[in-house]
């Protein structure tokens, strides 16, 4: 377990604990205040749904408003002003989603009764979490540098390939990669002052949506690619015999990309080629290829051959929406004219993105280079919209079937 890690954990578990310490102060005080009980705190029956039942649900529910926040996402160099006010909005919504979800359907009838409730719950799950959290922040802060970064400096006038190798080199750490900006990056405003000790610095790994983004889409991936995977198993399992009567060999194809920090993994999909079609080295397939199936050519119009990698965006390998993973020997060849495309590291690859449905499938390495240059710009720009944005797109591409 690393050290990112292991910190996270000591806050999820922290938050736990404070959560179960603001459930049960929360019923004490309405056992008291509102019941007038002094004993028989086993017969407590406040809200409805019991004693127990609310016990386990309510820290769960809180952990999920907690990671939907952002907050886990960078368990060093917090900010304390964003820690007190993702604390704040957090304790907010779980004070109303308790309110209105259990709360509201208790024994209570005087309507002053909810309100005292409602400012009850929400002032000690802001306090029980907060100081909490504050505490091992502060503590972090003291003993952890206040960054955990990887910093580039290069002489002034050093060419970008040589600039973008040393980038390519810090991605796989899974660190924060900051530059030191050169004249130019002052004059076109890419610099800027950032915390570390004043100085400008450019954030090279830097993700242009919020930690509250990051991990909304997350959860998106994982259940939008779980119930995928349940509901679409009757069509995996016709595509499946299809490919497997059209001609000898495996029905699912493995084959290693590059994904997430320069780090690779192992990419599923319907086998739309003949067994061992491709030997030595490898090339790219165009609309007339003899090496594809009649039913590959089907399955690659509508993208039909991609839906096992659904299963690579559960496991985290890849999102439903980001740039489409490449394998090392074409990375190597369009680094060669295009060398920033290690920028696309600091996201996960994708099922669609701008540059699939712009460009299609990429038969040339020219297509290849204009597609990356319409993946660095879903990567500058991303946002919740705007992968809703493209997932609507793809779905026209698909119904078209112009996949290819």
């Amino acid at each position: 377990m690393t050290a990112r890690h292991r910190q996270q954990l000591i806050y999820i578990l922290t938050d736990m604990l404070s959560a179960l310490a603001v459930w049960l102060c929360f019923l004490l005080f309405r056992w008291l205040v509102y019941e007038g009980r002094v004993w028989s705190l086993d017969q407590v029956l406040i809200p409805a749904f019991g004693f127990r039942t609310p016990l386990v649900l309510y820290p769960i529910g809180c952990l999920i408003i907690y990671y939907l926040s952002g907050y886990y996402l960078r368990p060093f160099g917090k900010r304390l002003s964003r820690e007190f006010a993702t604390t704040m909005v957090s304790a907010v919504i779980i004070a109303l989603g308790a309110f209105f979800v259990i709360i509201i359907d208790d024994k209570v009838t005087d309507y002053h009764h909810y309100i005292g409730s409602l400012a009850v719950l929400f002032s000690l799950q802001f306090l029980l979490c907060y100081i909490p959290r504050l505490l091992i922040t502060l503590h972090v802060r003291k003993r952890h540098p206040k960054e955990d970064c990887i910093i580039i400096n290069m002489p002034e006038g050093t060419p970008p390939s040589e600039l973008y190798a040393k980038i390519r080199e810090a991605f796989p750490t899974g660190k924060e990669i900051l530059v030191v900006p050169q004249v130019y990056d002052y004059l076109t405003g890419a610099a800027r002052i950032d915390e570390l000790e004043g100085n400008p610095y450019i954030r090279i790994s830097e993700r242009h949506m919020s930690d509250a983004g990051i991990c909304i889409k997350r959860a998106a991936d994982v259940c939008l690619s779980f119930f995928g995977l349940v509901i679409l198993l009757p069509i995996f399992a016709i595509l499946a015999i299809m490919v497997k009567k059209s001609s000898p060999g495996p029905v699912l194809y493995s084959q290693q990309r590059i994904g997430l920090y320069g780090m690779p993994f192992n990419i599923l999909k319907f086998r739309t080629m003949y067994d061992d079609a491709e030997k030595g080295t490898p090339k790219l397939a165009n609309d007339d290829d003899p090496r594809i199936t009649n039913v590959g050519h089907v399955l690659r119009r509508y993208r039909l051959d991609e839906l096992p990698q659904l299963w690579n965006v559960l496991k985290g390998d890849m999102s439903l929406v980001g740039p489409r993973p490449e394998r090392q020997y074409f990375i190597n060849r369009i680094e060669e004219k295009a060398p920033y495309y290690c920028l696309l590291y600091k996201i996960r690859p994708g099922l669609t993105s701008w540059g699939p449905i712009k460009v299609g499938y990429t038969d040339t390495l020219e297509k290849m280079i204009e597609r990356l240059n319409y993946d660095i710009a879903y990567v500058e720009n991303q946002s919740l919209k705007l992968d809703i944005k493209i997932l609507f797109f793809t779905i026209g591409v698909l119904m078209k079937g112009k996949g290819k």
